[in-house]
């Protein structure tokens, strides 16, 4: 079933004179409680891996009614993650995975590696961190700088005071930052490493602070699909770190969330929110990605379950104890969307019906037919939890031809407003905004 998100509506019927709302519709496999099938089995996965046939010329990507789209900045290598700084620079982390030769092994490993390849994702990682600054006339970057070099694959990136945090594929490290300044010179310090090695599945750590400055935290996802390396690789993984920063003092967060990326603050509840991509090899419409709260000490269900207590028979050492706790997600977001991006939306630039609600980036699925994702969601929230149906933001990544032009990642909320979206196949970074009357 192709899995068109459908726009937010309530209807009224009129009943005994009065106006009765009807329960708003989610497509299947999204929303608080999803329409689940069961699991299908098969000795061969589906690989339905997009190739790409980037943008030409001027096409771009389709926005919602009312807003236009231009490109922030062209030409990137790979941007895969974004952070605005309190001045209104952009961050743009130029990244691809880190070497990996244990992930590459076996006949899956080597199949994976020659479809990622047809998807534009095997490139070396420019390892780099680009300063944006301003908007001209046209919706384009004034300027452009190399703000870090030689990192070790970065992605998240958060700033504390004077204290800027780089998550790495292996560590995170700490620079000091200077308002203004388009460079940091200085060397790094590492305060935590990260589980790595030359396993590393999924390399991306992302890493935020807490409002209050006091702690950091660190997602790690899992070194395989359903642990099926080997439950001892993944200690440490599947998970959100919390780390201390005045002491250094680490420990796991919340646990069973096979691979998290994208976390943000909900404006109103102030409670950590992420985006997380399950298992997949169960069929076209399982296991949905999920958009969740984040609960100190939850277990969220991988590898021994999946949204909630659906247990997983492929595991090798079931873990009844574990499964029996484990946290359903508060929001479905359909089956291999590979939801990465995650921002709320807390400024006043787009209409009131945006505001409060999140913007998910959805890099788009490789084991899915017909596919799925390759798009920007808007999930509405009201009172801190999500009230509707997910929105078309963004779209048009897929041609016509089921080819990827691009292939949207992390998200962010610029100073002024605009909602920004890394594009890691296009290479672009795209501005979103209202159109001008």
């Amino acid at each position: 079933m192709n899995r068109t998100l459908a726009p937010l509506t309530l209807t009224l019927l009129l009943a005994g004179g009065g106006a009765a709302a009807q329960a708003p519709q989610y497509p299947v496999g999204y929303g608080p409680n999803p329409k689940l099938p069961e699991p299908e089995k098969s000795l061969i996965p589906t690989v339905n891996v997009a190739e790409t046939n980037v943008w030409k010329g001027d096409e771009k990507p389709v926005a919602a009614a009312g807003f236009t789209v231009t490109a922030y900045a062209r030409n990137l290598d790979h941007p895969r993650w974004l952070y605005v700084l309190p001045n209104g620079d952009v961050l743009v982390a130029e990244t691809n995975a880190p070497p990996k030769p244990e992930d590459s092994k076996g006949i899956k490993g080597k199949i994976m590696q020659m479809q990622m390849k047809k998807a534009g994702a095997v490139t070396p990682s420019a390892n780099r961190i680009t300063l944006l600054r301003d908007v001209d006339a046209n919706g384009a970057a004034k300027t452009r700088q190399v703000f870090l070099k030689n990192l070790n694959s970065p992605f998240g990136m958060v700033l504390v005071g004077k204290d800027f945090y780089v998550a790495n594929s292996d560590a995170v490290m700490r620079f000091p930052y200077e308002e203004g300044k388009t460079a940091i010179a200085a060397s790094g310090v590492k305060v935590m490493s990260l589980p790595a090695g030359p396993l590393n599945h999924h390399w991306t750590k992302n890493i935020t602070a807490s409002p209050d400055g006091k702690f950091l935290y660190m997602t790690v996802g899992s070194n395989s699909n359903v642990a099926e390396n080997g439950i001892d690789k993944e200690e440490g993984r599947a998970a959100i770190w919390e780390l201390e920063r005045a002491t250094g003092k680490s420990r796991l967060f919340a646990t069973g969330l096979r691979n998290p990326n994208g976390m943000a603050w909900e404006p109103k509840t102030k409670a950590l929110w992420t985006v997380v991509n399950e298992r997949d090899e169960l069929g076209n419409d399982l296991v949905p990605d999920y958009l969740t709260s984040v609960k100190d000490g939850g277990f969220y269900g991988w590898p021994y379950s999946w949204f909630g207590q659906h247990v997983d028979a492929r595991v090798k050492e079931p873990r009844p104890d574990l499964v029996a706790k484990a946290i359903v997600p508060d929001y479905a977001l359909g089956a291999h969307t590979a939801s990465l991006g995650l921002a709320f939306y807390d400024s006043n630039l787009f209409p009131t019906n945006y505001r409060g609600g999140a913007f998910i980036g959805m890099h788009g699925s490789w084991n899915r037919k017909p596919h799925s994702g390759y798009k920007v969601a808007y999930v509405p929230f009201a009172d801190g939890k999500p009230s509707g149906p997910p929105q078309d933001f963004l779209a048009g990544f897929l041609g016509k031809d089921e080819k990827a032009k691009g292939r949207p990642v992390g998200v962010a909320v610029a100073k002024d407003g605009a909602l920004l979206v890394a594009d890691d196949v296009g290479n672009v970074i795209w501005r979103v905004a209202p159109a001008v009357k």
